[in-house]
């Protein structure tokens, strides 16, 4: 992941959501006006929301999103955004990891929730 990124931010609520120790590539770093995230926990759980408001602070940044009604207001918001199954894609196509399949089955063994047929879409753009 940090050959992908030169840093890699998330917020206090990201880390508390998550409930593990971090890899130390990460960096948490909280938006420096709290505006932003107040109004978009109005529409959102408050770790997109802060995800979102560190993003709009962020020069040339790009939010990781999964959740779809985030990914609408980072698309309203006109901020870059991917989810993480485009991440582990561009992994896969810059070289730094060699199979998607194996981090996708990991994946399905946790509460992430994606369709067997993103499963199959997700693999047939990775060439596997």
């Amino acid at each position: 992941m940090n050959k992908i990124s030169d840093k890699v931010f998330i917020t206090t609520a990201i880390n508390n959501e998550y409930g593990k120790d971090l890899p130390s590539w990460i960096t948490i770093k909280e938006p420096q006006d709290n505006h932003y995230q107040r109004i978009l926990e109005m529409y959102l759980d408050k770790g997109e929301a802060s995800a979102i408001a560190l993003s709009l602070e962020m020069d040339n940044s790009i939010v990781i999103i999964d959740d779809l009604k985030g990914r609408k207001v980072a698309e309203r918001l006109n901020l870059r955004y991917s989810g993480t199954f485009g991440l582990i894609l561009r992994a896969k196509q810059i070289g730094v990891i060699q199979s998607v399949k194996p981090i996708l089955i990991k994946i399905k063994k946790t509460n992430f929730r994606f369709s067997e047929k993103l499963f199959k879409l997700i693999l047939e753009q990775a060439g596997e």
